[in-house]
Formats: structure tokens, sequence, C-alpha cells
């Protein structure tokens, strides 16, 4: 694959490129923020879509057992995660989903727990159906976050909650949460009767570590909803297609009746025609895409030690998402975003939407061709060398 070509993605309708002033952006700054990549998705599905195309017609689409069997080969042969057919569940994003196991779970007003800094539509998921966001903060330990077991547990006794919000692997922070780390938020869960929703759009992409799916735990699984999307994986945000795996009858029933509730009920066919052609066509390109990947977040951490050493960023464990730390250069969130948006010319996601504990850093999404990505580093030093 070459992922080095530069596609103008300008004029394509691309919430990334094309809607700048409707996020008071200038036109001249060059967009990092969204979790899309600038790469084709791989020819395989290109393929698939194109014979689809091709045929004609575009009636009203259902997914069907081949579908569901490609989503299971790929989390039994990469995650060793046996699914079952009648746990799924399509619906057109992740959010969506979270929003839905929000409204199917708690009532209003009840509070639900998260892990800030953390995607920040988990917070308005909460917030928009009139329930409450708790959060208990990850610790930031010799540049490595960890979570708060003690604050954890002691949250859900206090705030008597009955639905957390995982994000595994995390989103902004890269962590890869460990077996261990995993075991013990199922103990306390299962302690405190509190149902979980766990979030692994970004499974596909760990760096260290092994990335371990939340219904292995057979002992729990009644309690656990899961969300997985081909999305992120192989770029098909636009196609609107994510797969979500709920064991509980009970829950899965709520859950149905929520998403019918809103008018919703067949996915779109061009997103289940890219799902199931990438999970059974999409490996090689996936191997690929994640070394190139690597090699770009390298190519970040090595030019801050070297040029920008006060500038430091958190290691990923996982995702293609960074995590940078500008607190030592003494700047506030607003110095910061002046200079990045008028100096630097790049637009990136500001900490501080990811709640207060992300205050003093910013995301970079690096999945980019290396010369626009070398570009922008460059950027990046003119506009804070001095400080």
């Amino acid at each position: 694959m070459n992922f080095d070509e530069e596609i103008n993605r300008y004029g394509t309708n691309s919430l990334k490129y094309d809607f700048k002033a409707d996020k008071n952006k200038p036109d001249d700054v060059f967009p990092m923020w969204v979790a899309d990549m600038d790469f084709k998705c791989c020819d395989e599905i290109l393929k698939d879509l194109h014979t689809k195309i091709d045929h004609g017609i575009f009636g009203y689409s259902k997914n069907d057992k081949s579908y569901f069997e490609a989503i299971k080969n790929w989390y039994y042969n990469n995650f060793e995660i046996k699914l079952e057919e009648k746990w799924l569940i399509t619906v057109p994003n992740v959010v969506f989903a979270l929003a839905t196991a929000v409204k199917a779970i708690t009532k209003e007003d009840d509070y639900v727990l998260i892990n800030n800094p953390v995607y920040n539509p988990f917070t308005e998921v909460i917030e928009d159906n009139k329930r409450k966001v708790i959060s208990s903060d990850l610790k930031l330990v010799n540049e490595h976050y960890e979570i708060d077991f003690e604050d954890f547990e002691r949250k859900i006794k206090e705030y008597n909650i009955k639905l957390y919000l995982l994000c595994s692997p995390h989103n902004p922070v890269g962590r890869v949460w460990t077996k261990n780390e995993l075991d013990e938020i199922i103990n306390i869960c299962k302690r405190n009767n509190v149902f979980i929703v766990s979030d692994e759009i970004h499974s596909d992409f760990v760096w260290k570590g092994v990335h371990t799916c939340m219904l292995k735990y057979e002992s729990y699984k009644e309690n656990i909803i899961l969300c997985t999307a081909p999305t992120k994986t192989f770029n098909l945000a636009g196609l609107q297609v994510s797969n979500i795996f709920i064991p509980n009858d009970d829950i899965r029933n709520k859950f149905q009746l929520e998403l019918w509730n809103t008018g919703y009920s067949l996915i779109n066919i061009m997103g289940l025609v890219a799902c199931k052609s990438a999970y059974e066509k999409g490996q090689k390109w996936l191997n690929e895409l994640k070394y190139y990947l690597y090699e770009n977040i390298k190519y970040v951490n090595n030019f801050l030690k070297e040029r920008l050493p006060k500038i430091k960023l958190i290691y990923p464990e996982g995702t293609y998402l960074l995590w940078i730390d500008f607190r030592e250069l003494g700047l506030t969130d607003e110095e910061v975003d002046e200079l990045m948006i008028k100096k630097a010319k790049l637009w990136l996601k500001s900490g501080n939407v990811f709640g207060n504990s992300g205050k003093g850093f910013q995301r970079i999404n690096i999945a980019l061709p290396r010369k626009k990505l070398e570009i922008a580093m460059c950027n990046l030093e003119n506009a804070f060398k001095d400080f």
C-alpha cells in the first residue's frame, strides 16, 4: 500500500477539511483534530463497493448470516472471543449506541460513571439524555495513566452508580488496559452491581500489550455491552456502520426498543458491504497500515524529544490519536490554542474538551502521510520553540 500518497480531500464534504468556518477556524489551518484517516481504504473494500454500485439497486437491506460470520471470524482470530449472532444489533455509530444504552439502562437524573480525560461524547450522551456525569479521573503517574481504583469504587458507592462507560483502548490517552486492570474493574462492578458499556472501537490499534475484549469475562457478560465498528480501523466512518453485542436478553430488548423509538431500523447498505468486506479481506492492508502508523508515532516522539523537549508525548499503547502534554510551557489552554491556530496553523483538539483533567494537553491525529506530518511538526516547532 502507498500510504505516502497525498489525496486532496477539500471539496468532498469532509467534516475534517471543508467545514472550518462552522467551527470558527480560519481557512489556512491544517486539520488534525477529528479521528478519521487521510488514507484510502483498501482496494478489496473499494472493489466490493463498486460491485454493489454496478448492481444499481439500493433498496432496504439487512445484515445476514454471512455478515455476522465475517465479524465473528475477525474477533475470534484477532481477540480470541466467541460472539453469538443473537447478541448483534447494528447501529449507525458507537456514539449512537452509547446514547441508546444510557437510555435503556438508566433513568433521568441517574449518575453515570466515566474516566476523564475521555472521548467527549461520553459526557454529551449522558448529559443530553438528562443523566448526570461523575468521573473517576485517571491518574498520570510518570507519564503513564492509571485508574484510581479506590476513587473508582468510592464514586460508585457514593453516587449509586448503575452504569459505567469504559473506553478500551482509551481515547485520548492511548492506554491499552492490562488484564489485571480489567480484572479489577470487573471485580468492583460485580461487587456493586454496575453494568458496563465497553467502547472498543480502537481495539485493532494496539502498540503495546494485548487488547482484552470485555466479553471474555464469561461470568459477567450478562452485564456488559460490547461496542465495535470497522470504521476507525478501515477509515469508513462516513458509511455509518457499527456492531453492538449484548448477551443479556432483557437488556438487548430494552436497547432494541430504544432504537426503534428513534425511528431507526435498517443500516446503510454500503456500510454493510464495506464492513463485511473489511473483516473478510482487510487484514493484510491493516497490517501494513499499523506499521506505517507506528513509524509516524515514533517520528513524533523523536521530534519532540530532540526539538521541543518541554512538549511531551504520552507514549500511546494503542490508537492513532496522540495525547501531548504542553503544561511545562507555562501557558494557558487559551494561549496554546491561539498559538496553535494562528502561528502553527494547525487545528488539533484541545484537551479541555475531555474534562478538567485534560487541561494543558492537546490531541493530535497522526493517520496521514509522513510528509504532511513532518510539515505539521515543523510548524509546531516554529510556533513553540521560544517557550
